[in-house]
Formats: structure tokens, C-alpha cells, sequence
């Protein structure tokens, strides 16, 4: 193995365990609510509140750190996301009052903002098949879900909620001296070409898929961010009950994310073989039938359905980023992810907003997944819009690295 392909697949690794990490704070904070709630004396929205501007700087961040990724140095953006969201974890465990959870849970969501426009575009910058390495990055985002509920509800039960934050951030920070290390030794190299450089798109293809993509983005993102807090309290409600704690609620999140995270490497390799934008479309399609059921099934089924939903949901932005990548030259990619991410994780943060407030207003979740079933009627009408991609890939070049 050459050195550029094995700094190729360690980039390719620290970038998946970096997407796990950055999905680790939030829902380690939606499983600790049920326990928020009741040691603060809040309610189930204004607990959920506490972590709305983390959870939009983890957005609105996004492209200033993309700008630096693409203008300074990917590998250092990288660093400073594994030690800036690690110590944002610890600090959210010794917080005492809601204003120092909001505030450390913010500086959290800033230095975790890193990841997805830095994260993403090192990612397809070093892979060939780029579906396949997506839905690999998807899988291990799924896993950070899993793993957070899983370690949060353990944790919460045996320790109390501030040690389901302080042991996940002392790992990610780990993580950043391991990562520093193989840097140091010149086994990860900082690269500006594609391994796979695409053919240009015209100007006039690349704007209208561009506008649209932006779009569609915000639907399935308002999707994501606004069924992540209500998981935990639909499964605590409808298949819990009074039995069970934490624990059981969080036990079955981690198996919907799981496995829905197993399956990602599959979808990753559909967008390969089939064109991507019938992939998306397809995507958005079959989401509003399953939203439509999350709306009024319960028990075992409930869990049966939300599972497809995170699966299709997520599986679907695997397709999404081919085609955003497939739009974006190169230069100024992880800017672009950047502003992605504005929309996906920041703009779509109002999610967040909406479960609390629906679920306040109405005592369920009926009112909030049958909007969201028409979410992705819409955005599933938009996708249509984006075109075809005819273009076929260049050769794939030797990788050449930064001055």
C-alpha cells in the first residue's frame, strides 16, 4: 500500500468516528431530558431549549469552518473539532444551572460544527466510490446516536445524567491526541486534490441543483431534528410505559439507530450503481407513508416504524451529498458544506423547537409526524428538479499534497 492511499484510509477512518462524535452531544442530551426534567423542574419543551443554540451553532458555525478547512488546513480544523467538542462535553457535566447547561452544551455545538463541513468534504476528497464511503460516514453516524443512548441511559441510571457527558468527552478528546500523533508522524497528509475529480457541470445545471438541493436539505433536515428529541419520549410513552427507566427507553434507541446504521454501507452502494438524484426521490417517497403510521402506532410496531424512518432518512443523505459534492468544485467544497450545514443543522434546528412546542400544545406526537409526513410530500416534489447527472467521472489521479 502506497503512503497516499494509507493516509486516504486513515482520514477515511478519523473522518467516520469524527461523525459519530459529532452526533454524540445531542443525543446524550435528549436521553439525559427525562432526567432534566425532573431535577430542574422543567417541562419536556423547556428542557428540550436548553440545547437550541447549541444545536444551531452546531449549523450556523459551519461555514467559517468550512472557510478555514478549505483556506488553512483540514487536518488542524479536525484537531480542534476533536478537542473543542470533547471539553464542551466535560463541561456540560459539571454545569449547575440551566443557563451553564445551555452555555456549555453552545460551545459544544460551535466546535462540532467543524465536522461536517470539514469532515465531509476530507471524506470525498479521499475517496474513489464516493456512495460507498458516505454510507460507511452514514453508518458511523448512526452509530453515534446508538452508542450516545445507550452509554447516556446506562450512565443516567447507575451515575446520574452529568457522567453520560463527562466519560463520551473525555474519549473524544483521546481521540484528538491519538489523531495528533499520526499526523505528527506524517501518516496522515494534508491533500487538496480529489482522488476522484468529477467532470464540470454546466453553470446552468449546477445552479438549479444547487438551489434546489438547499432546499430539499432543509425538508429532510427539519425531519431529522425533529424526530431525535422525540424518539426517547415516544418509545418512554408508547412502549415503556411506567416500566422500565433510562435505560429500556434508551436501549431501544440505540437499536433503531444501530441498525438503521448497519444498513447505510447499502445505501451508500445504491447511490453508486443508480443515479442519485432517482435515489433521493425515492428517498423522500417513502418517508411520508411510514411518518403517517409513526403518527398512530404503538408498541412494538412503533419501534418497527421509526426504524425505517431513521433509516430511510438517513440513508437518503447519502444520495444527497453525492449529488451536492457532484455540484461543488473542489476549491471551495467544504465552504459549501459549510453552508449546507447552516440549513441542515442550523435553519433545521427549528425542529427541535416545533417537537417541544406540538408536544406541549397537544400531549402527543399525532400533530407533529403528520406535518412532517407533508414535509417530504414537498421536498419530494422539489428533488425533481435537480438534474439528471449524464457526466462520468475522470480517471482517478494520484493524490498530491498541500504546500
Amino acid at each position: 500500500m502506497s503512503a497516499s492511499d494509507r493516509s486516504a484510509r486513515l482520514a477515511i477512518g478519523f473522518s467516520c468516528v469524527g461523525h459519530s462524535y459529532s452526533h454524540l452531544f445531542a443525543p446524550i442530551f435528549f436521553v439525559a431530558v427525562l432526567a432534566l426534567e425532573k431535577d430542574l423542574g422543567l417541562t419536556h419543551g423547556e428542557a428540550v431549549a436548553l440545547i437550541v443554540v447549541g444545536s444551531a451553532l452546531f449549523g450556523f458555525a459551519a461555514p467559517l469552518a468550512g472557510w478555514l478547512g478549505d483556506r488553512w488546513s483540514a487536518t488542524k480544523m479536525m484537531a480542534l473539532f476533536f478537542f473543542g467538542t470533547g471539553a464542551g462535553m466535560v463541561a456540560t457535566a459539571y454545569a449547575r444551572t440551566p443557563f451553564e447547561i445551555s452555555l456549555a452544551l453552545s460551545v459544544t455545538g460551535l466546535f462540532a460544527s467543524i465536522y461536517h463541513p470539514v469532515g465531509v468534504a476530507w471524506l470525498v476528497r479521499n475517496a474513489v466510490n464516493r456512495g460507498t464511503a458516505l454510507g460507511l460516514n452514514n453508518m458511523f453516524g448512526s452509530f453515534g446516536p446508538a452508542a450516545a443512548a445507550l452509554m447516556a441511559g446506562g450512565l443516567i441510571d447507575w451515575l446520574g445524567w452529568r457522567a453520560a457527558f463527562l466519560w463520551p468527552g473525555l474519549l473524544v478528546v483521546l481521540t484528538g491526541f491519538a489523531f495528533l500523533a499520526l499526523v505528527a508522524r506524517g501518516a496522515i497528509v494534508e491533500m487538496k486534490a480529489d482522488r476522484r475529480p468529477d467532470a464540470p457541470a454546466s453553470r446552468e445545471d449546477a445552479t438549479r441543483a444547487l438551489v434546489v438541493l438547499f432546499f430539499t436539505i432543509l425538508c429532510s433536515s427539519l425531519v431529522y431534528q425533529a424526530t431525535q428529541p422525540a424518539i426517547p419520549k415516544l418509545f418512554s410513552e408508547r412502549v415503556m410505559g411506567t416500566e422500565g427507566g433510562v435505560l429500556g427507553v434508551s436501549a431501544l434507541v440505540a437499536l433503531v439507530y444501530g441498525l438503521a446504521g448497519m444498513l447505510q454501507i447499502a445505501a451508500g452502494k445504491i447511490s453508486d450503481i443508480y443515479p442519485p438524484r432517482r435515489v433521493y426521490t425515492l428517498g423522500f417517497l417513502i418517508q411520508a407513508p411510514i411518518l403517517l403510521l409513526a403518527a398512530f402506532a404503538d408498541g412494538l410496531a412503533i419501534v418497527a416504524v421509526i426504524f425505517v424512518s431513521v433509516f430511510v432518512n438517513i440513508g437518503s443523505t447519502t444520495a444527497e451529498n453525492v449529488l451536492f459534492a457532484r455540484y461543488t468544485p473542489g476549491r471551495w467544497r467544504s465552504f459549501a458544506f459549510g453552508l449546507k450545514f447552516i440549513v441542515a443543522l442550523g435553519i433545521a434546528a427549528i425542529g427541535i423547537r416545533i417537537e417541544g412546542w406540538l408536544y406541549d400544545a397537544t400531549g402527543g406526537f399525532q400533530v407533529l409526524f403528520m406535518f412532517l409526513a407533508v414535509v417530504v410530500l414537498i421536498g419530494m416534489a422539489a428533488t425533481l428538479f435537480v438534474p439528471e447527472d449524464k457526466a462520468s467521472a475522470k480517471p482517478a489521479p494520484e493524490m498530491q499534497p498541500a504546500e
